[in-house]
């Protein structure tokens, strides 16, 4: 949907939400495509949320993304969710139809993917034993999408055994759990080793883990971006190994939103790295 003048709206519902990057590349894409609009931050109080939603139909908006603390509880305000954000179990896209019902999606976990093959083109999900650090929502986004992709093998280390458990036990024989206290021991044959807790983000203590035991060949990823190379990472590249930074995510998982609100599937340039960085 669209304001009757042409002029397209999207945004980004969260609490708080001052400090996405999502404004920053969904304008820089609207302006690259001449497309009339304007993407805009909506804080929303949990209290307000289906207000929110239902307000988007009112107001003319194509859609928004979703973050914290919404991605879970505004699925039930929706009147369809796709199989994917189903068992991921949150949403953060909304496309507003033509009739003005609400749908929602999430591409956080081919968004990761994505931004997986555009380090190592032939990167395939069954490429070998899988090692995930943390058992959060991040964490089921990408077990999803792996297991989507092929995956045969995924473990799961998280400092809470249980939540990793009950991943493991949803989610059947391909993922497993190995303990925090072994997260190290588990490196020598992983082909894909993911680090979906906060541990190294800007303002939190690097993440612990001794990567002595890890390959040159394992393509080594961090869902953060801030910073853009985590100490994690740096290791890693130091190691030898091919590293994928979470901007990737970000910014792949926007391009499916911008397609599904505008109709064009926009490109990741320098110029918009550029200005994201510059945020940072």
């Amino acid at each position: 949907m669209s304001q009757a003048d042409g002029f397209g709206l999207a945004g980004v519902i969260g609490m708080p939400v001052a400090h996405s990057r999502s404004p920053v590349i969904h304008n820089y894409w609207l302006k690259a495509h001449g497309i009339r609009g304007s993407y805009v931050p909506l804080a929303v109080k949990p209290e307000r949320l289906a207000d929110a939603l239902r307000g988007l139909v009112a107001l003319g908006f194509r859609g928004c993304n979703v973050t914290m603390p919404h991605k879970q509880t505004a699925m039930a305000q929706l009147d369809r969710v796709n199989e994917t954000a189903r068992r991921i179990g949150a949403v953060n896209t909304i496309v507003v139809e033509q009739d003005g019902t609400l749908s929602g999606f999430n591409n956080d976990g081919n968004g990761f993917v994505q931004s997986l093959r555009d380090a190592k083109a032939d990167w395939r999900g069954d490429a070998g034993p899988i090692l995930l650090l943390g058992a959060g929502g991040a964490s089921r986004a990408v077990v999803v999408a792996l297991l989507e992709n092929g995956a045969r093998e995924i473990r799961i280390a998280n400092r809470t055994a249980e939540k990793a458990e009950a991943i493991a036990t949803e989610f059947g024989s391909a993922v497993s759990t190995v303990a925090w206290d072994d997260r190290a021991a588990a490196l020598g044959d992983v082909a894909l080793l993911v680090n979906c807790t906060d541990r190294g983000m800007v303002g939190k203590s690097a993440l612990e883990i001794d990567l002595s035991r890890l390959k040159p060949a394992t393509l080594t990823a961090d869902l953060i971006y801030t910073p853009l190379e985590t100490p994690f990472l740096a290791e890693a590249r130091a190691r030898g190994c091919a590293t994928v930074n979470g901007l990737g995510l970000l910014l792949n998982q926007a391009r499916l939103a911008f397609k599904a609100w505008f109709g064009v599937m926009p490109d990741v340039t320098p110029e918009l790295i550029k200005a994201i960085e510059a945020t940072f």
